[in-house]
């Protein structure tokens, strides 16, 4: 178990033909000298590397054309050869032979040696036939906004100006990084080619690919970190073999445009640093020999232990010691690492909070909630969707939203901002599989916009999804549907187990709920905390979604931050209490918050607690109307209310919400 995993080994024409599972880290092993690198260290011999040379030339390059970039941000090297007098025919037997057996169709053998190099090398080459470029030049720009182009596979493209296109000196002629141009691919009447080796930024070429729905070899090599310094000698190794198989002579030099070269690399080694991160114990002498062989070079003498490896270009993913590190572990054998406890001078103990943490989902258990764990990366098309926490709206309407370079999964560019897509699409799981009833909750990390160099804002966020039928513990079927007051309720019983309520709701627009069943949730002492209600329509349609969705999702970090509330106990009431009900006829914008914040204002004699018994909307009300009733609780902790007392009392608090909320009794 060291170096790379073999997924399978299959025989073909005496051939050994290896799929190896390559991470989406490390462009560098999307070559078979990449791979011979890491065979190198298994087998402790050395990786062959010839230099390439070509015997056949005259005159220079810069005679026959030119290449000018004009957006260096974009392709930051941009190199150009020519071959004049070639030959287009048919490739030799052992060259179809080799692309074949790796799943490469023959086209013809320049084409053909192009691909060839891509594979040996790692370094994506095209070859344009130099007599369809007007006026033979080479000019590396964005593309204009509508501009057209025609790729290899015959379908017409429409550009964007965010795209970056090679182009002659009228219209472009190739997608950068992705793929060429029908009208300047090579034909049988080519005699004069112009083979190009570049260096593209990855996060333009991915964008492209993405946007155009395209997936080429030279596209997945490109967007996960060519190697800049491999330009030259990759395009050497393709102009030998072309002067060789199909004739031709090449320029003496080539054109290289390389305005700003990209500095070396070097990350600071501490060998006892394996052993405590992965308790591995490993001999200097042998980590020198697995970082030497990997291309790694020692900038300078060992001081205190301390070394000093210069990361070679190939090696995009290398940053930290860490990935030193784990280079020595994975050519050590990941299954040489042991299970152990990490040792410790200290007690152990509960992380600020955690206890907590653990009343909400014991709490949410309780409720029929399962918990939910999900990914922390979802799919940039999500950005716009729904609206984020208050805490992270500010951030965010100063910056952008966190983007991964190196994404395991090719959709999910972007740390979330939000816990709401993970559980929507574990809701659509769930009903893909006729589970119509569900309840999730989930507890986790959402990350906020950031500038450069720094790192980006983390919150923890609470977020809840229900959808279905109400199923009660011991029963096989729903007793009813899922409310907004089911989602609501559980939310509020949930805090109020950890001792950090009471949550307040007001009616709110919120981009991704429905308007009218949505309110904004704040903390006791006005912190806006988040929001809940119905999912939108148009986001239950684009899930598929065919019965109500209840969301909710609060900022877990300014909760938990809240002070707790002193667990207080009082004696039981020895006097009886009296409940007196009243229906009222207010406006539909009222709701039972308000009416209750107007009781307790007004601090009637005697008054214990107010409760809602139900609303009433229909027949014989006014469409701008609704019937609320209420029971007001009565009670003296010194003797028994007398009924007029009572009355007394209620008449008070009526005649205050008729005024208040312009009421009407019912």
């Amino acid at each position: 178990m060291v170096g790379l995993a073999i997924d399978a080994v299959e025989e073909i024409e005496g051939d050994s033909v290896l799929d190896v599972e390559v991470p989406s880290n490390r462009p560098d092993c999307l070559s078979h000298i990449g791979i011979a690198r890491e065979v190198s260290v298994i087998e402790k011999s050395k990786v062959q590397s010839p230099e390439f040379k070509v015997f056949q030339t005259k005159g220079k390059t810069a005679d026959f054309t030119s290449v000018e970039i004009i957006n260096a941000d974009l392709c930051p090297r941009y190199a150009a050869r020519i071959v004049r007098g070639v030959k287009i025919a048919p490739s030799p037997a052992w060259l179809t032979k080799r692309l074949g057996e790796i799943g490469q169709r023959p086209i013809n053998n320049v084409a053909d040696i192009t691909n060839y190099v891509l594979h040996e090398l790692g370094q994506p080459l095209h070859a344009f036939d130099l007599a369809k470029l007007t006026e033979q030049r080479i000019v590396v720009r964005r593309a204009k906004a509508g501009e057209k182009l025609k790729t290899l596979d015959e379908v017409e493209r429409m550009l964007d100006s965010e795209m970056l296109v090679i182009a002659d000196a009228q219209q472009p002629v190739a997608l950068a990084g992705i793929m060429g141009g029908l009208d300047s691919e090579i034909s049988d009447a080519t005699t004069d080619v112009l083979i190009e080796s570049a260096y593209f930024n990855p996060d333009s070429v991915r964008r492209t690919a993405r946007k155009l729905g395209m997936d080429t070899e030279a596209s997945r090599r490109f967007e996960r970190g060519a190697d800049c310094k491999n330009v030259l000698n990759a395009q050497t190794r393709c102009v030998e073999l072309i002067c060789e198989i199909a004739g031709g002579v090449a320029t003496e030099d080539a054109i290289d445009v390389y305005p700003n070269p990209l500095p070396p690399r070097s990350v600071v080694f501490r060998p006892d640093k394996v052993e405590s991160l992965t308790s591995l114990r490993v001999e200097l002498i042998e980590m020198e020999r697995i970082l030497t062989a990997l291309g790694f070079r020692q900038d300078r003498p060992p001081a205190r232990g301390v070394l000093s490896f210069v990361v070679p270009s190939w090696r995009v993913d290398v940053s930290l010691e860490e990935d030193l590190i784990e280079e020595v572990a994975r050519h050590t054998g990941y299954d040489k690492i042991a299970s152990e406890l990490p040792p410790s001078n200290m007690a152990g103990e509960y992380q600020p909070a955690e206890m907590k943490r653990r009343e909400l989902r014991r709490a949410f258990k309780s409720f029929g909630f399962d918990e939910a764990i999900n990914f922390s990366f979802i799919d940039s098309a999500q950005d716009e969707r729904f609206e984020l926490l208050p805490s992270l709206a500010v951030e965010r309407a100063k910056t952008a939203l966190v983007g991964l370079d190196n994404p395991i999964i090719e959709e999910a560019t972007r740390m979330r901002p939000t816990l709401l897509p993970g559980l929507l699409e574990s809701v659509r799981h769930n009903l893909n599989h006729g589970i119509r009833d569900v309840r999730l909750f989930e507890i986790g990390r959402v990350f906020a916009g950031f500038e450069a160099g720094e790192l980006p804002l983390e919150r923890d966020a609470l977020g809840l999804i229900a959808t279905g039928g109400l199923i009660e513990e011991g029963q096989a079927e729903a007793t009813r549907e899922i409310d907004f007051y089911e989602l609501k309720g559980a939310l509020e019983a949930a805090v109020d187990a950890t001792k950090l309520g009471p949550l307040n709701f007001s009616t709110a627009k919120v981009k991704h709920l429905r308007d009218g069943q949505a309110a904004r949730i704040t903390l006791a002492d006005g912190t806006a905390a988040g929001s809940i209600g119905r999912l939108a329509e148009s986001i239950t349609s684009s899930y598929k979604f065919r019965q109500p969705v209840y969301v909710a999702e609060l900022d877990l970090t300014a909760l938990l931050d809240a002070v707790q509330r002193p667990t207080q106990y009082t004696a039981l009431p020895r006097y009886p209490a009296v409940v007196r009900d009243v229906t009222l006829l207010v406006g539909r914008d009222v709701n039972f918050a308000e009416l209750l914040q107007a009781i307790v204002t007004q601090q009637i004699d005697d008054y214990s607690s107010a409760t809602l018994v139900g609303t009433y909307e229909g027949e014989r009300i006014p469409k701008d109307k609704r019937s609320i009733t209420l029971r007001i609780e009565y009670r003296s902790d010194e003797r028994t209310l007398r009924d007029e007392e009572v009355e007394e009392r209620h008449r008070r608090l009526i005649d205050l919400l008729l005024r208040k909320f312009n009421a009407e009794l019912h």
